[in-house]
């Protein structure tokens, strides 16, 4: 089995994670990809992720993919023998993420307040649906609530249907990167700037709201809110999922005055009467359904191939509408290596996307999928807690 320890860009880094499921696991995982060394304390039954989602021979593909590169120590924290190895654990560590219930947490004597006081240089990630604030702190919720709280739902779908949900974990993904972020920014004012520890209040439904700054900017809190346009956007035109002869699936988004004027040439409308309909933003806005609708009709007239390759010389941004078949198949994502195969011993190899960005010097990597309850409990408190092993053993 590869390693779960690291040697990249986060080599030395010490990560507690004592969260669970979805999203809190993403915060670690990513800084277990850029090179931190990883400890998952799990509870004697194992993450509930171990049996959820799509498996093969029985073990779970959503536990390889959010813990790889992570090593499996298992405590009772609520027995006081295995309490005291966790907190000796926290002396070790630079970083502690966690997505409990203040009730459980106050049960292990794991939170902020008890395990700063233990370690002054721990960076301590709460990932919730509410944040540590306000007053749904502490209401229970999962990305998919942070999605319609924050207003995505409302935002999905054609306009005169339902709200919809995505089909991906948008809230979690994005609570996983506000978390590494937040992290990040701890660890170099702890160690750039001669600081301490500090903690880092993620909310799940806080950076799904980052994806409507575009609304909330141009929305007076009086008038009617934006609400759904299907594939459309309130600010350009044309910008849509175009179906070609072939039944295929494209994305047009060419929304600027030059790429407009692109399009109306490649379309064959490069006149004056056209220009003048469609040359200026603030002109196609109150058109945008006669100039969707031209550049509808053309892209069905053509397979999708041609139509790519017609824009791709134009210099009008166009991309396939791909699935993961697509995707696997795609030579730039081949070549990119965007989606690697991660070999398991009890699984085989597994697909995974790779971690992103790419750094230069110290590329993050996937050494290992996520492991076998408790295959590291020893193994980390030899390393982690050398002396004190030797100690107890003496």
């Amino acid at each position: 089995m590869a390693s779960a320890k690291g040697t990249g860009a986060l080599s030395g880094l010490r990560v507690i994670d004592l969260s669970t499921l979805f999203s809190g696991p993403q915060v670690s995982a990513t800084l277990g990809d850029l090179g931190a060394d990883v400890v998952k304390v799990e509870a004697t039954s194992g993450d509930p992720m171990r049996r959820m989602g799509a498996t093969r021979e029985g073990h779970s593909l959503n536990w390889a993919m959010v813990s790889r590169n992570k090593r499996s120590v298992v405590l009772d924290l609520d027995t006081e023998t295995d309490r005291a190895r966790f907190h000796r654990l926290v002396v070790s560590a630079d970083v502690l993420v966690e997505n409990f219930p203040r009730a459980i947490l106050e049960r292990w004597e794991a939170t902020w307040e008890e395990l700063s006081t233990l370690n002054d240089r721990l960076v301590y990630v709460s990932v919730s649906g509410f944040g540590q604030t306000g007053p749904y702190a502490g209401r229970a919720a999962a990305g998919t609530l942070a999605e319609a709280f924050a207003g995505l739902t409302h935002m999905t779908g054609e306009s005169e249907g339902p709200p919809m949900l995505t089909s991906v974990a948008i809230g979690d993904i994005l609570a996983g990167i506000s978390g590494v972020v937040g992290t990040l920014a701890a660890l170099y004012h702890r160690d750039a700037r001669e600081g301490q520890g500090q903690h880092i209040d993620v909310s799940m439904y806080e950076p799904v709201l980052q994806l409507l700054q575009g609304s909330v900017v141009g929305y007076d809190g009086e008038s009617e809110p934006p609400g759904r346009m299907g594939s459309r956007v309130a600010g350009g035109v044309p910008r849509n999922t175009y179906r070609a002869r072939d039944d295929h699936w494209l994305v047009v988004s060419a929304t600027t005055d030059p790429q407009v004027a692109r399009v109306l040439a490649t379309l064959g409308l490069d006149n004056e009467a056209h220009r003048a309909r469609f040359g200026k933003s603030t002109d196609r806005l109150r058109a945008a359904d006669e100039l969707d609708g031209l550049v509808a009709s053309w892209i069905a007239r053509h397979d999708r191939a041609e139509v790519l390759e017609i824009f791709e010389a134009a210099r009008v941004p166009a991309s396939p509408v791909n699935d993961l078949r697509d995707l696997l198949a795609d030579p730039h994502v081949r070549a990119r290596e965007s989606i690697v195969s991660v070999n398991d011993p009890e699984l085989g190899p597994v697909n995974m996307v790779a971690p992103v960005p790419k750094l230069s010097a110290t590329p993050g990597r996937i050494r290992s999928a996520g492991p076998a309850l408790g295959a590291h409990t020893e193994e980390v408190f030899r390393e982690w807690l050398e002396e004190e092993v030797r100690e107890e053993e003496s």
